[in-house]
Parts: structure tokens; C-alpha cells; sequence
């Protein structure tokens, strides 16, 4: 029989001394493997004279869980250092891009259109102003000009989240919210979601965003508010169009007129090499937004703050930018903003 203390402070000492954990493996096998010597005098009790099987038994045991113990914790010593010693090897910089680079993202086409809109409309002297999306009743249909009973109202008059509370159908709330706030003269432009019942096709869905612009100052014509869409239309389809205002009706403006540019895809002649224009459907001219002169009605609302109807005027204007953004990237499908689809998205990186 071999004799086990020696075993055990042998094994100790070459597992105390392994650098690695393969030496280990190979030390696992030596001592505590199937034709190691403490394994086979485990299976060689039964041939000891019966008064010595139980003391070498309990010797052996002791002997194999000491070993199988030391192993495991220098095991665990060397895995830990081998782990420090590759995080200080191959210690990564997280500040360097990716190999290969990761694209870098960009606004999405509305948002585009809309901070293009906003800066437009900046540098012909108007403010940008927010408003909530959650709007009350008062703002957004009866200062407006929409009384309970007017029949324009009942298209919109929906989404209501308490009895006078509902999703804005339009921007046009921050006119009055703004006159409140504010003494004439005042020129702002107003974008945001907003919110209506419409069934979803290639030209409309329930939440759209829309910019909204008003002036209020003294001898405001219409003329003044064809000139200010003319340039806000040439800066953004081309040096070369023009606008056409046709009359139309607006409960909050009168007189209200609709607007139209000429086609920038066809130069308003209908064709493109021979074919229909597929932008202005052969027309030559494309609408684009509502408006007119502010009504005096709305005014009223706000006459306690300076907006006396008899000494100022204004126009007030309202567009999808959903729809200036199809025209501008000719997307076909209103429906194709909302569906992130990368095939179209990453179209438009560089912007318009």
C-alpha cells in the first residue's frame, strides 16, 4: 500500500507549483485518475485484513476530497489570472468606431422637411412656437371660429379624451394661445402632430404633423401673404416656381384661398419626356396648403389683448409636411413615412 500522507503532500506540491490550468488537467489524471495510486487503493480495500480497511478507507476519502478541493482553488486562482492578464492585454478603447464603422444614423425625411420648413419660414422674420397635443375644445374649434353647430366642425370633431378635452386636429390652437400670450404685431409658425378620423390610403393617415403659420400686424393684404409663399415655395422646390391662389373655405380665414406651385418636376408644362408628369398628374400645378386672411371672428377672441379687428389684420396659412416631404423625395405612398423601412429610409441620408 502506498503510503498516502506522502501521497498527498506530493500532490499538494505539484499542484501549488502548476502555472496553468492544462498542467492541472494533467495533475486531475495523475493523482485522481482511474490508474492513479490512490484510486487504486481505494478499489484494493476489500483485499486488506478487515482490521485495516476501515482506517485506510477513511484515510484514502480524506486524501482524494483534500485533493479534489486544492484543485478546484488553484483552478479558480489561475482562471481569474489568466482573465486579468487578457483584460490588461487586450484592453479595448470603447471610444474607437467599430471596424467596419457602423453608418452614421440622420433625421428621418420628416423631420427633415420640417426643420428645412422652419428655417425657411425663420428667415422671413417668423418665430417657431410649440403647443400641446392634448388640446382643449375652446382652442381648438370655438376661437377658432367653430361654434358647437357649425357644420365644419363635426368632420373633426372626434378623439376625445374627456368632455371638452381632445387630440388637436390642427396647430391652429397656438394662434389663439399665442394672441394670448402675445400683443400684435406677431409672426410665428407653428408645427406638430396632429390628429384626425381618416381612414388610412396613399394620401392620408390619423396622425399627421402639419405647420401652421400666421402674421397679425397693421395693413396686412393678401398680396402679402402670396409674396411670403412664393418665397417659402422657391426656397424649397426651386428659383423658378410659381404660386397660384384659388379660392376656397376655411371656417378661421376669410377670404380664404387654396394655394398651388408649379409643377418643379415638369417646369408646369405637364410632361416629362413626353409622358405625363407622375408628381402633377399632367396638370402643372400641384396644391400644397390652405389658407387666407384671418376672419375677424378669431380676432374677437383675442381683442382684449391688442388684436382689435377694425386696426389689424393677417393671414394665416396651414400645411402637411407629410406632403411637401412626398412631393420633395417623390414618395408614392403616404403610409411609406411611417413604416420604417430601411430600404426607403436610408435613401435620404444626405437630406433634400
Amino acid at each position: 500500500m502506498p503510503d498516502l500522507q506522502q501521497l498527498r503532500a506530493e500532490a499538494e506540491a505539484a499542484i501549488g507549483a502548476a502555472e496553468r490550468a492544462s498542467e492541472l488537467e494533467d495533475l486531475r489524471v495523475r493523482y485522481l485518475g482511474r490508474k492513479s495510486e490512490l484510486t487504486q487503493t481505494l478499489r484494493s480495500i476489500g483485499e486488506l485484513p478487515p482490521e485495516q480497511r476501515g482506517p485506510v478507507g477513511k484515510q484514502a476519502n480524506e486524501v482524494r476530497r483534500a485533493l479534489e478541493a486544492l484543485l478546484g482553488r488553484r483552478t479558480a486562482e489561475l482562471e481569474a489570472a489568466e482573465l486579468d492578464r487578457r483584460l490588461a492585454e487586450d484592453r479595448v478603447d470603447i471610444t474607437l468606431p467599430g471596424d467596419p464603422p457602423l453608418p452614421a444614423g440622420h433625421l428621418h425625411l420628416v423631420s427633415q422637411i420640417r426643420r428645412r420648413m422652419e428655417d425657411i419660414f425663420l428667415g422671413l422674420g417668423f418665430s417657431v412656437v410649440e403647443g400641446p397635443e392634448v388640446e382643449y375644445e375652446y382652442y381648438n374649434f370655438t376661437a377658432l371660429n367653430h361654434p358647437p353647430e357649425h357644420p365644419a366642425r363635426l368632420p373633426q370633431d372626434t378623439f376625445y379624451l374627456a368632455e371638452r378635452v381632445l387630440l388637436r386636429t390642427h396647430t391652429s390652437p397656438m394662434q389663439i394661445r399665442a394672441m394670448e400670450l402675445q400683443q400684435p404685431p406677431i409672426y410665428i409658425v407653428v408645427p406638430g402632430r396632429v390628429y384626425r378620423p381618416d381612414t388610412p390610403d396613399a394620401t392620408h393617415v390619423p396622425m399627421f404633423h402639419q405647420l401652421e403659420g400666421l402674421a397679425v400686424d397693421e395693413d396686412i393684404t393678401l398680396a402679402d401673404l402670396q409674396g411670403c409663399l412664393l418665397q417659402f415655395a422657391r426656397q424649397m422646390f426651386g428659383e423658378d416656381t410659381k404660386v397660384r391662389l384659388r379660392p376656397g373655405y376655411f371656417p378661421f380665414t376669410e377670404p380664404s384661398v387654396e394655394v398651388d406651385v408649379s409643377c418643379f418636376r415638369c417646369g408646369g408644362s405637364g410632361f416629362v419626356a413626353d409622358e405625363r408628369c407622375p408628381t402633377c398628374k399632367g396638370e402643372g400645378w400641384i396644391e400644397i396648403l390652405g389658407s387666407g386672411m384671418v376672419d375677424p371672428n378669431v380676432l374677437d377672441y383675442v381683442a382684449a389683448n391688442g388684436y382689435d379687428n377694425e386696426r389689424v389684420q393677417g393671414f394665416a396659412w396651414g400645411m402637411g409636411i407629410e406632403r411637401i416631404a412626398m412631393l420633395v423625395y417623390e414618395v408614392p405612398d403616404l403610409r411609406m413615412l411611417f413604416e420604417n423601412d430601411l430600404r426607403l429610409l436610408d435613401q435620404f441620408g444626405a437630406g433634400p
